[in-house]
């Protein structure tokens, strides 16, 4: 199996990797435009910040596994790679320590003006009256935005310091609130309005684009904390300068809705970078977290090619769209299966899954098909009437 390495990885994973015999290619300098010159001879491809784009997809013919190095796949276009039958799996889960600890530092950052006191500093000017009017952080309230495994590390971090933390999630409950300590908001314009402190915990998609925009901010209290490290698609740049401007709002970010690319080494927002405190969405790029992710990206590998189905695909559908099975015994010969299936297409019928399990012994096994349509009696009989079929049984589930 060759697989094509995008982006920078633990050199003890390439090791790992190499060490069964895999095929790597290391080309950490390759842009999204590049990509679909080179992708054609490999099987697995791994990215981090290289975006990949419909045509990278289409022209890896022998392409068939997508692994983004971190959790968030937007940067991968997913919609083609289902088309086309590729798996896109990531890395959830592995950045969460990271990217809380950054949140909490810019929360601090803004708070006590750090940055802002370093730029001073660096100039030759004492300004300790004007910094000293931190509001401090203690008994206030952080509203989180999202409450998956990050919006809740970012709770425990924040409970450490005193903070009172209420929290909007599709997901969340009342009940599942009271259970984490937490304050439930119904949404997210509710934790707009009590919060002291604000941050940004969700993916990026079509339903969550500019979900942070004029009318949150119009609910936000004067001065209070405004922390992004998810997706700066989220939020609505333009509303969040006004409310910066209008409302004192105190923003950091380490991510941002018109990004450079990971070669790019100009930031072309400059009225934006003024007015706030920043970083350079190195949000998971700790040394632990590169280590975390790049194991998980050889445990995917490895599975994948044990398997034939990769850990953590995020471009499945979540539920079959059928629920009857055609269960068939059958002896364990060449060419069971096949004639089996041949007299399943001859009656118009679309498998959608099939899984067969062999007996020990290797003499018998089991298939389970799951099909489109109800299969007649003819059918059923032409298949029990094959050699080495013991019996055929339908099941819906």
């Amino acid at each position: 199996m060759k697989v094509l390495i995008a982006d920078k990885i633990s050199k003890d994973a390439i090791s790992s990797l190499k060490q069964d015999g895999i095929d790597i290619t290391i080309q950490e300098d390759l842009t999204a435009d590049k990509l679909p010159e080179i992708i054609s001879d490999f099987q697995v491809l791994v990215v981090r910040s290289t975006k990949v784009k419909s045509e990278t997809i289409e022209n890896g013919k022998k392409l068939s596994l997508i692994i983004r190095a971190g959790a968030g796949v937007n940067t991968i276009d997913i919609e083609t790679a289902s088309k086309l039958g590729v798996y896109v799996a990531n890395c959830p889960g592995k950045n969460t320590a990271a990217v809380a600890e950054l949140t909490m530092g810019l929360i601090i950052a803004s708070d006590r003006q750090i940055a802002n006191c370093t730029i001073d500093l660096r100039n030759g000017l004492w300004n300790k009256k004007k910094y000293s009017k931190a509001c401090g952080l203690k008994g206030r309230t952080i509203g989180l935005i999202g409450l998956g495994s990050i919006g809740k590390a970012v709770a425990i971090r924040a409970k450490s310091f005193g903070i009172n933390v209420a929290a909007w999630s599709r997901s969340l409950t009342r009940e599942q609130a009271e259970k984490l300590g937490i304050e439930f908001c119904a949404t997210p314009i509710d934790a707009a309005k009590i919060s002291d402190i604000i941050s940004i915990h969700l993916a990026s998609s079509e339903s969550t684009r500019h979900i942070i925009n004029s009318d949150f901010f119009n609910e936000m209290k004067d001065g209070a904390i405004f922390v992004n490290t998810s997706r700066g698609e989220i939020v609505d740049t333009k509303a969040l300068k006004e409310a910066i401007n209008t409302k004192n709002i105190k923003a950091a970010l380490d991510v941002y809705e018109q990004e450079p690319s990971a070669q790019s080494k100009n930031f072309e927002d400059n009225d934006l970078a003024k007015m706030i405190t920043g970083t350079h969405h190195i949000g998971a790029s700790t040394v632990e977290a590169s280590e975390s992710i790049a194991a998980e990206v050889v445990r995917i590998i490895k599975s994948y090619i044990e398997t034939g189905t990769p850990p953590n695909s995020v471009n499945l559908r979540d539920k079959q769209q059928s629920n009857i099975n055609l269960v068939i015994r059958h002896f364990n010969h060449v060419g069971v299966l096949a004639n089996v299936l041949d007299e399943i297409k001859a009656a118009g019928i679309n498998i959608e899954e099939m899984q067969n399990n062999i007996f020990k012994g290797g003499e018998a096994a089991v298939c389970t098909i799951k099909i489109d349509k109800n299969p007649e009696e003819e059918l059923i009989n032409k298949i029990i009437n094959k050699d080495f079929i013991i019996n055929v049984a339908k099941t819906e589930s």
